[in-house]
């Protein structure tokens, strides 16, 4: 009779079979995981709980909109990601906009592809799962970056790994967090791009970078004009470089001085290099007295 009974409930299908508390499943290893975990199985949208590990912290109304639309229309056709929790407990590890638009739309039930995963392998997957996405902004996917760093103690080499991008894409984005706070909100707000944060930050002062923010934003810089912008101010700051006098080997006393001009009859000049070369500059007023030099010195 317990076969029987048995046989029944699991033939109630694999979302009855969730239900269900003699099958709770708290592992891979347990009776039955194998027909849950790695399965699509339609789950009670009141039983997910939403991700605390989500990275993406803006969700356009607009945007959202659409999708509900779409959902309504067609259905949820991709299915959301979820790890087991509890009995009948699930939480969100990716596909946050996809439960928020089809509870906006009533539904009751989504499908969703179960995992059993811990905390670090939860904030894993839905950290580069989203992160591969399209659709985050800049400093969304530099925070989640700099989640996996703090939080998973990921090199910048294993992120490279884990989510097929380049090690100095990694290093750029993850630069923008040391812009000041206004400017991230500006580009999460979409009012300036990415390239115009990698050419601010290359300025340390934030009052400076604040700005040339605002520069940015009230006269539609483009990016170039941002870079020109940032170069003309640290060219401003260079310290201007002075060439050190060079010191004469030898001096020309006054006696020497007055028998020049003794000689010639007009002051002359003396300029005497730290290599013991050097010129007299015999100055003349007139062509006759430019002849009587010439006199003078042929004797």
């Amino acid at each position: 009779m317990a076969k029987a009974i048995k046989k029944q409930a699991l033939g109630r299908g694999l979302s009855a079979l969730l239900k269900d508390p003699e099958n709770d499943i708290k592992s891979i290893g347990d009776k039955n995981a194998d027909k849950l975990v790695g399965n699509i199985i339609e789950l009670d949208i009141e039983a997910i709980a939403i991700n605390p590990f989500q990275p993406r912290s803006n969700f356009n109304e607009d945007s959202l909109q659409e999708l509900a639309s779409s959902i309504k229309e067609l259905g949820l056709i991709q299915p959301i990601t979820v790890r087991k929790l509890d009995f009948n407990k699930y939480q969100l590890i990716s596909g946050e906009r996809r439960l928020r638009a089809s509870k906006m739309v009533g539904l009751t039930t989504v499908p969703a592809y179960i995992r059993i995963a811990n905390d670090n392998e939860s904030l894993l997957m839905a950290l580069v799962e989203n992160i591969q996405r399209h659709d985050l902004d800049p400093i969304e996917i530099a925070l989640s970056y700099q989640r996996l760093i703090d939080e998973i103690q990921l090199t910048q080499e294993q992120m490279s790994e884990r989510v097929g991008k380049k090690r100095s894409t990694i290093a750029n984005y993850l630069r923008l967090l040391k812009l000041d706070p206004i400017i991230q909100t500006g580009i999460r707000d979409g009012f300036i791009s990415m390239g115009h944060g990698r050419a601010i930050i290359n300025i340390e002062n934030q009052d400076v970078q604040t700005d040339i923010y605002q520069k940015i934003v009230s006269q539609n810089l483009s990016v170039r004009e941002t870079e020109a912008l940032v170069k003309n101010y640290q060219d401003s700051i260079k310290p201007t470089a002075t060439k050190a006098k060079k010191t004469a080997s030898f001096k020309v006393d006054d006696e020497q001085k007055k028998a020049f001009v003794n000689f010639f009859g007009s002051k002359i000049d003396v300029k005497i290099a730290g290599n013991g070369k050097g010129k007299i500059t015999i100055p003349f007023h007139s062509e006759e007295d430019f002849n009587r030099i010439i006199k003078l010195i042929k004797g």
